[in-house]
């Protein structure tokens, strides 16, 4: 258990080191507890959703490893959650896919999904006071076994992917009425070819009418933010994806939608971090799915690595906190997967709380004056402060696990609940 004396004295020696170059620790865990990360719901289960009792495969989605304790019901999947959150600072978000709908048993196709399906979800959302996020499900149907959807050139299967579509917008819209925070509702499509095709063009004007009649009932952006998001390539489309990055930063510029990010969406030596303040010059808000790429978009769970850091570097130095909404995307079934949430979601707030205690200012007045022999000291230097001892009494003042405490936290949970599924 945290020694909480030994806490709070770090951290008033860490509070004073921070101090002497002029950063303010009690503001920057004040306004680090502002910012809202968006939960994946589909870590808990493997992307399965409750569709069918033998889970979804397919369409580029795959997770890989067979943990026990996968949640199989909405109601476990809840509690999962509940936990999750429970050892994790703040007060954060829950992204949904439409696949984890609740339909009482019986059948309902993906077109026909309604706000009621919901009602569950949104009403777990009221009681803990957080908000949600929605996501249109563009795979694992028979409708997306040719590998494309919104731009298909079969017209039935299309308008079945467009009623799709619509249906999830006014779903988000309603999450985010009921739930008086935007619900930002993403479209994400595996359409492509695995190899070389001859028209590159047609596919793509194609999507674009698609999104068009998807995108053409208003909504309160009060109650919902739309967002397009691109990739390089996918597990079936290795060498066309319609959807690329050129392709939706013009759709979103021109429609006036946040253009999501994805970081495992790109080449495996490119990185979103550098493209945040290139498009944020252009966009009023955008969307971040932090993932981690090993050597392809493999989703791992997000660690505390580089171009986390550098992520959360851009978002603050950039004074983007409140244009960005960041929500998480990997799905690791080789682990617990409870776990997976915690230790991404805290990674991720760590990352922030760095960026947040560095002395932006003097490092930008020492660029800005072409000293950068001290930039890069001071950089280098920040490095060792106890970024640490502020972050334990940052989890000790959320009332939440400290250090490594929340371990035996989720071990027991397993012990005592995954165990017996």
């Amino acid at each position: 258990m945290a020694d909480i004396p030994a806490i709070e004295k770090a951290y008033q020696l860490g509070r004073q080191r921070y101090s002497d170059i002029g950063v303010d620790t009690e503001r920057a865990m004040t306004r680090l507890e502002k910012i809202a990360v968006s939960l994946h719901c589909w870590q808990g289960d493997d992307v399965g959703g409750f569709e069918s009792s033998d889970g979804l495969t397919g369409g580029g989605i795959m997770a890989t490893g067979n943990y026990p304790g996968k949640a199989r019901t909405a109601d476990e999947l809840r509690a999962d959650a509940d936990k999750a959150f429970s050892l994790i600072p703040g007060k954060h978000r829950f992204n949904l896919h439409s696949i984890y709908a609740e339909t009482a048993g019986k059948k309902v196709e993906r077109n026909e999904l309604a706000p009621e399906h919901f009602a569950g979800w949104i009403d777990w959302a009221k009681q803990n006071q957080i908000g949600l996020d929605f996501n249109g499900s563009f795979f694992s149907h028979p409708k997306a076994a040719s590998g494309f959807t919104l731009a298909s050139n079969d017209p039935a299967i299309r308008k079945f992917w467009i009623e799709h579509g619509i249906a999830c917008r006014k779903i988000g819209a309603a999450m985010g009425k009921e739930l008086r925070t935007a619900a930002v509702t993403n479209i994400w499509i595996p359409d492509g070819y695995k190899d070389i095709p001859v028209d590159r063009k047609k596919p793509r004007e194609i999507l674009k009418e698609s999104l068009n009649e998807i995108l053409a009932e208003k909504f309160d952006k009060k109650h919902l933010l739309d967002a397009v998001e691109c990739k390089l390539f996918g597990i079936g489309s290795e060498s066309y994806v319609v959807g690329s990055h050129e392709f939706y930063m013009g759709y979103a510029m021109e429609n006036k939608t946040l253009l999501c990010l994805d970081a495992g969406h790109f080449h495996p030596t490119e990185v979103i971090s550098d493209k945040i303040s290139s498009v944020l010059c252009y966009f009023e808000e955008i969307l971040l799915h932090v993932s981690r790429g090993v050597r392809w978009d493999s989703d791992h769970v997000v660690i505390l690595s580089d171009e986390l850091q550098a992520i959360a570097y851009e978002i603050v130095r950039g004074g983007f906190l409140d244009r960005v909404h960041i929500g998480l995307d990997f799905f690791d079934a080789s682990i617990n997967r409870l776990a997976a949430w915690v230790i991404g979601t805290r990674c991720m707030i760590k990352a922030l709380l760095i960026a947040l205690l560095e002395p932006t200012g003097e490092l930008r007045q020492l660029e800005q004056s072409g000293d950068f022999t001290s930039r890069l000291a001071i950089l280098e230097e920040l490095k060792t402060l106890p970024f640490g001892a502020i972050w334990d009494y940052y989890c000790l003042k959320q009332q939440t696990a400290v250090s490594t405490d929340w371990i035996d936290e989720v071990k027991k949970y397993e012990n005592d609940v995954l165990s017996k599924r």
